[in-house]
């Protein structure tokens, strides 16, 4: 039987450490795991068959997405997420993971989702995509996303339009359009609108 090699990436210790015991229970897979804060993955190690990352960590946008971890096993990721969150999903899926796996699934799920990412195959959780399929799409443009991340931040308008080269008066609007696609009812509702549903 080929052994399957595993990267788990997680950012808190004891839940990597119970994911790594979770997996090192199938024979069959070499696990090893990194803390995305505080590891870069080592890239000498060689290839990864599987790369299974929690999708709350996971960033970018496009050919951006999930970069560091792409570049060790390439599309053959499971990603960890939850149907609360379709913009975690949509990222995920958007993306090209291979695998998404509901936190609240079982062990076994887990497990049988590693080995069919790492054969090159889809496999998606049934609550997961009942997620993706009823779940709302991204409402805002890029430039919509970026003026509401950065005052989230606690940016001022004046420094908002000058990290994006842009005039005040293009950020109110831009602000005031993000409020009124994501139907809050200021600038605070809609950064906790777009943070909950996972977009940021």
């Amino acid at each position: 039987m080929r052994m399957v090699r595993v990267l788990v990436v997680h950012d808190e210790g004891l839940l990597r450490s119970a994911l790594v015991q979770l997996l090192r229970s199938d024979e069959a897979l070499e696990v090893s795991s990194l803390c995305p804060r505080t590891d870069a993955p080592d890239h000498r190690a060689g290839p990864m068959d599987v790369c299974v990352v929690d999708g709350d960590r996971l960033e970018g946008a496009g050919d951006e997405w999930g970069a560091p971890f792409r570049a060790l096993c390439g599309d053959r990721l499971v990603v960890l997420a939850t149907p609360e969150r379709p913009g975690v999903l949509h990222r995920a899926f958007d993306g090209g993971a291979l695998g998404l796996v509901d936190k609240n699934a079982s062990a076994q799920r887990l497990i049988t989702a590693v080995h069919t990412v790492a054969q090159g195959e889809r496999f998606l959780d049934e609550t997961l995509t009942v997620a993706l399929l009823k779940g709302a799409r991204m409402p805002l443009t890029t430039r919509e996303l970026s003026v509401l991340s950065l005052a989230a931040e606690g940016a001022p308008m004046a420094e908002i339009a000058a990290r994006l080269h842009l005039s005040r008066g293009t950020v109110r609007n831009y602000m005031a359009t993000a409020i009124r696609k994501v139907g809050a009812r200021n600038r605070v509702d809609a950064i906790r609108i777009v943070q909950s549903g996972g977009w940021t």
